[in-house]
């Protein structure tokens, strides 16, 4: 289970103290949770009424960013196919570099993370920053759409011609299986037809196929291949009993398949199952590098997300100055239950504190009745959902 619970709750004298607090009921004797300092860096306040609706909006903007962090991870899965056992090791929080380096995994931002100054600066308001978020995962989404549609096409194409040439001899294509010797080509009168004959009834097939119509040239079969459930034969024929021949044969339980030899079709499906698979290898490594990177960037901007959210929520709730001390759990799963209650007995004073916001009040735009409601800042981060085994 890897899921953190990003809380805050109000500084005591100092912020520290109230870190202490929380250590001290939910690991010392009883291990309820791993925890780390959430670093949220000192973002420029506002109005009450911006607080109020960046509250509303943010809720938006992480459900839309958690959706694509989770799109462009599934459609890794996707595109690594038989080594979806690799999808970890690329599931990367650090721009796609340095694979091997556990210290670059996505789990290890969440715990270390680290505010990208250059990408959403400080100095900016909290719309801004949300806004540079918002506009940044909306146009990865975009790109994923336009990259996806691409690559699905090409595959499915592929995969279309690859299910053309599998399958049972009643309907795979014959192209790879025949050969020119096979047939009498450029004959006004003869033709060379092929049928598919079940194994038990080998022997039926050579007893009567010369007498299923008229004009059949005698010792004229051949096997030509076979599969688990029968076999491919050739028969030469008068153009003239071809209809007889089709509606004896299958009153035999004998499948006349429609084929025409076409030397320059043939070699024309298999330029194009040629081509379609070189291309699909050339996209494939640009593809996954753009994945790799682009899961990082969306990745990276849900965790901004989340540390905007706990930052405006704990100004509404615990009030100005800003202070209060932003901390990430991971609970232990067998003591999730109990870990709730001792942080609930930890933070109950909070309900009836003095805050900007009072958590029974119905605001627009706040949406405290549509989640879980704690006397403290809560959210959860659940990477559960970037778990492909």
């Amino acid at each position: 289970m890897t899921e953190f619970w990003l809380i805050s709750a109000p500084g005591e004298k100092t912020c520290q103290q109230t870190w202490d607090k929380m250590m001290v009921a939910t690991t010392h004797s009883n291990n309820l949770s791993t925890n780390h300092k959430f670093n949220i860096p000192d973002l420029k306040v506002g109005t009450l009424d911006v607080l109020v609706g960046l509250s509303d909006e943010m809720a938006k903007l992480d459900s839309f960013v958690e959706g694509v962090v989770k799109k462009v991870a599934q459609y890794m899965a996707d595109v690594l196919e038989d080594s979806r056992d690799k999808v970890q090791e690329n599931l990367l929080a650090n721009g796609g570099e340095k694979q091997a380096d556990r210290n670059f995994t996505y789990l290890h931002y969440v715990i270390h993370i680290n505010w990208d100054m250059a990408k959403y600066p400080i100095k900016q308001s909290l719309k801004n920053i949300s806004e540079i978020i918002s506009k940044q995962v909306a146009q990865i989404d975009n790109d994923l759409k336009a990259r996806a549609s691409a690559y699905n096409n090409l595959k499915g194409n592929l995969q279309n011609l690859e299910r053309k040439n599998a399958g049972s001899l009643l309907t795979r294509s014959l192209a790879d299986i025949v050969k020119k010797e096979d047939f009498v080509l450029d004959s006004e009168y003869l033709i060379t037809m092929l049928v598919v004959v079940p194994k038990t009834g080998y022997a039926d097939w050579q007893k009567c196929y010369e007498t299923l119509s008229e004009m059949v040239v005698p010792r004229s079969t051949n096997l030509l291949f076979e599969d688990h459930d029968s076999g491919l034969f050739s028969v030469t024929l008068f153009r003239k009993a071809i209809d007889d021949f089709r509606h004896k044969a299958r009153e035999n339980k004998f499948t006349v398949r429609d084929f025409q030899y076409n030397e320059q079709e043939m070699n024309a499906d298999k330029e194009e199952m040629t081509r379609l698979s070189t291309d699909k290898k050339k996209q494939f490594g640009p593809l996954v590098r753009w994945l790799k990177v682009n899961f990082s960037e969306a990745f990276i901007a849900w965790v901004h997300i989340k540390a905007l959210r706990v930052f405006v929520e704990s100004v509404l709730r615990y009030g100005l100055p800003v202070n209060f001390q932003a901390m990430l759990l991971q609970p232990n799963k067998k003591n999730i239950k109990k870990l709730r209650e001792v942080l609930s007995e930890l933070y109950k004073h909070l309900d009836s504190s003095a805050s900007i916001i009072d958590a029974t009040m119905d605001i627009p735009g706040l949406n405290l009745s549509q989640q879980e409601y704690y006397p403290y800042v809560y959210y959860k981060i659940d990477c559960n959902l970037l778990d492909f085994k």
